[in-house]
């Protein structure tokens, strides 16, 4: 992985390390490894740290409850913060089925209903805005109160028929030809360092060698076959009139280092009647994994949301 970084960058990631170490200072939070079982006999690893009103963190395409540590440990002195693995990730069971949005949906669906989740605050990252938009279709707002979406596009495979500003309001990333050719190329024999390839993308430039090692290593805790089912699934989604049907207070967070362009973050803000818009800027470190290259910022924008 490339160390190179701007000096705007090198400024940001010097206030965030600053501000976490005055966070660890003060306390660490015990994070707790639970699990719970849906579809009959298939176990989600969940972690869990806190006390308070209830925020639930669900992960993006082949990423892991383990990826919300900073918001696991900076958030649980006032709230009770959960952090699921869906299946086939992290360390949830790894069933031969079911790498399908409209499972994921239902398996979150039944993972809150065990364990008696109401009035949450509920938090999608990348592919988890995907899995929520599915949960709202068949739910409703059952058992949430608020939505953080972070970083999805509406709709990931693009339409050769669509105009300039289409493509910038849905934001798809992949075109039906790539979204082919990535999921044979993850189930190939190269297909580590293609998802390396992929999360590289995904990060800012000065990102430490080491957090990134980090982060592919979680990632392909999914076996890659598992994983190339699920992003087949989920580029073929198209959840742009969902958008207009949510009625709960929302928040839309994007980033303008990020693969996901953020004009398309600003598009779903404004499907949504009153939906809050927050845009890290580059010198934010606003990538795919803003959460993580600038927890301090992130989880100041959703404890103010929350409440």
């Amino acid at each position: 992985m490339t160390t190179r970084s701007e000096p705007a960058q090198v400024v940001a990631r010097a206030q965030v390390a600053a501000a976490g170490e005055g966070v660890r200072a003060q306390s660490t939070p015990t994070i707790s490894q639970k699990a719970v079982t849906v579809d009959g006999n298939v176990k989600l690893n969940y972690l869990e740290a806190g006390s308070g009103k209830t925020i639930v963190l669900v992960p993006g395409w082949s990423q892991t409850a383990e990826q919300f540590k900073f918001q696991l440990e900076g958030l649980a002195a006032t709230y009770r913060v959960i952090a699921f693995d869906m299946r086939g990730h992290g360390d949830s069971d790894k069933p031969s089925r079911g790498y399908r949005i409209q499972r994921l949906a239902q398996d979150l669906y039944e993972a809150m209903a065990t364990l008696d989740l109401t009035d949450v605050t509920i938090l999608g990252h990348s592919m988890g805005c995907s899995v929520l938009w599915c949960y709202i279709d068949m739910y409703g707002p059952a058992r949430i109160a608020k939505f953080v979406f972070c970083d999805q596009a509406s709709f990931l495979t693009t339409n050769p028929t669509w105009s300039a500003q289409q493509v910038a309001d849905y934001g798809p990333i992949f075109t039906p030809d790539s979204v082919t050719s990535t999921a044979a190329a993850l189930t190939g024999p190269n297909g580590d360092a293609v998802t390396v390839g992929f999360l590289q993308s995904m990060v800012t430039a000065s990102m430490p060698a080491d957090q990134f090692q980090w982060i592919v290593d979680l990632n392909l805790k999914m076996p890659r076959l598992a994983a190339a089912q699920l992003l087949y699934n989920h580029c073929h989604q198209d959840w742009r009139d969902v958008l207009a049907r949510i009625k709960s207070p929302s928040l839309f967070i994007g980033g303008k280092a990020s693969l996901v362009p953020y004009s398309c973050m600003t598009w779903e803000s404004t499907q949504v009647p009153g939906a809050q818009l927050s845009i890290f800027e580059v010198a934010e470190l606003g990538s795919h994994f803003m959460f993580i290259e600038n927890p301090g910022k992130f989880n100041s924008l959703l404890s103010a949301f929350v409440g």
